[in-house]
């Protein structure tokens, strides 16, 4: 079934406070892609962010980002009153996020609802079926802000190897401090819920976007040292990244740990299979960051300042999603199979079923034929002018070459379209191409430059902060989209 959907993370919706979050802002946003005639809204991942706010940095794999929790919902609850809520000091600026403002103000607010808040058993209960992941991510949180911010790898010996006695004696001594965050993940988690829901109900299906690896500094390699690649004092032997090319001259050091395949094999993929069942509670269609590292990985010895100096290793191929469809079924997996691939990824890619993914701005390279043209897809893929991580089409037109315009303006017979209208160009062109599923960021829709960019890789300082204001996305933007929509064959 051909379908259309938009990619804007949480972080960047409208709202009062500073960052996006599960406010009736959101809930506005979702009525607009109704009226515009799209059923997908595709997300970043939801974990808490740590260093640089990246969401593919998260303390863990499971737990949900406070800053999204709307305020207004607990004023609405009776646990924050709406002058505390206008006394923070959350930034002044509409289109960007202010994560220091953000950090230093939005746990003292939290803070507060928290401390009038009675747990009753629908608590109780979240915190009984979570246990699996609650009991361990809530203890780290604890730990790491009552030793300023420091990751396990930096506490005592027996706390950092979780010696019983001494995790028992921190329960009881951080016992305020655990509750608190237990707080933090009922509220977000009772609000995402709510509106997954109202989306569903319109017809709206949420992509969520996991990263393949998880953060060193998370309760995931803390809790779980046997699934990583560690020495016996629990430091990696190896990490994940990406080699040398066009885009970085000494790769890309990612830092993450490195899977202990040969123990996920011997447990049939058992954290695996727990990971993305819970994932498919929380969102209808998943995107699988890094899919190639599934087939085989990068693996940088630890310690090195680049990316230079790694090898490919073999990961566990298909072997891991025969256990994932044994246990759980079919369920919608995107695999974000980008960059170079090698024959046997793309096998991988075929034998799992699942759709990969086709970005617009890979495709006009004058100087050799893509796979990333139109022309060359086949239905079983999804389609995106850019994602996250690329630049605007407004922006990326600034910084094409002369050959590359040129060949892409004689791809789409465009000479004459004003540069800033463009970007409805490459949606069209995306819209009407055979695969399934289009996918487009709202700031292409807008026509937004660089100065909307997500993320640009490799970089720290700038990236997660741009956010849509509230009266951008207008009527009339959204009848041209209703418009392309129905004309290519994608309402819902």
């Amino acid at each position: 079934m051909r379908a259309s959907g938009i990619l804007l993370p949480v972080s960047a919706l409208p709202s009062k406070y500073g960052i996006g979050s599960f406010s009736k802002e959101a809930y506005t946003f979702v009525n607009q892609l109704k009226r515009g005639g799209q059923k997908y809204w595709q997300i970043l991942p939801l974990g808490p962010t740590g260093y640089g706010d990246s969401p593919y940095q998260s303390f863990s794999t499971y737990a949900g980002n406070p800053y999204y929790i709307d305020l207004e919902t607990l004023t609405e609850e009776g646990l924050l009153t709406k002058e505390e809520c206008e006394a923070c000091d959350f930034g002044d600026n509409a289109s960007y996020v202010d994560y220091e403002k953000i950090y230093y103000g939005r746990f003292d607010i939290l803070r507060k609802a928290f401390h009038r808040f009675v747990p009753d058993t629908d608590f109780e209960e979240f915190v009984k079926e979570n246990a699996f992941w609650l009991e361990d991510y809530s203890l780290y949180m604890a730990v790491k802000n009552s030793q300023d911010g420091a990751s396990w790898s930096e506490w005592d010996s027996e706390l950092k190897r979780r010696n019983p006695e001494v995790m028992n004696a921190k329960r009881e001594e951080l016992s305020e401090e655990i509750q608190f965050v237990r707080f933090q993940q009922y509220e977000f988690i009772k609000q995402w819920t709510k509106l997954k829901a109202y989306a569903n109900e319109l017809g709206i299906q949420i992509i969520g976007d996991i990263p393949i690896y998880v953060a060193f500094d998370s309760a995931d390699a803390w809790a779980n040292p046997q699934l990583f690649q560690f020495d016996e004092a629990c430091i990696p032997l190896a990490v994940a990244g990406c080699p040398p090319d066009a885009f970085a001259a000494t790769g890309q050091l990612w830092g993450n740990p490195l899977y202990r395949w040969e123990y996920h094999e011997e447990t049939n993929f058992a954290w695996w299979i727990q990971r993305l069942r819970y994932c498919f509670k929380l969102y209808d269609v998943v995107r699988v960051d890094h899919f190639r590292g599934f087939d085989e990985y990068y693996a940088i010895p630890y310690g090195h300042k680049t990316a230079e100096y790694g090898a490919w290793q073999k990961g566990p191929g298909i072997k891991l999603f025969d256990a994932v469809k044994k246990a759980l079924g079919e369920v919608n997996i995107i695999a974000e199979d980008l960059g170079y691939l090698t024959e046997s990824v793309l096998k991988l890619v075929r034998d799992t079923g699942y759709p990969g993914m086709k970005v617009l701005q890979f495709a006009f390279d004058s100087r050799e034929e893509s796979d990333y043209l139109p022309h060359n897809y086949n239905k079983n893929c999804v389609v995106y002018t850019g994602t996250h991580d690329n630049n605007t089409v407004l922006g990326w037109l600034d910084e094409m070459s002369p050959e590359d315009k040129e060949f892409a303006q004689s791809y789409m017979n465009n000479r004459n379209t004003e540069k800033e209208e463009m970007p409805w160009d490459f949606i069209r062109l995306a819209m009407a191409s055979v695969a399934d599923l289009a996918i487009i960021p709202v700031q292409d829709y807008l026509c937004l430059g660089a100065e909307a960019r997500i993320n640009k890789p490799s970089t720290l300082g700038t990236n997660w902060k741009w956010r849509i204001r509230s009266e951008e996305l207008t009527e009339e933007i959204l009848e041209k989209m209703y418009n392309m929509t129905k004309l290519y064959g994608r309402l819902s």
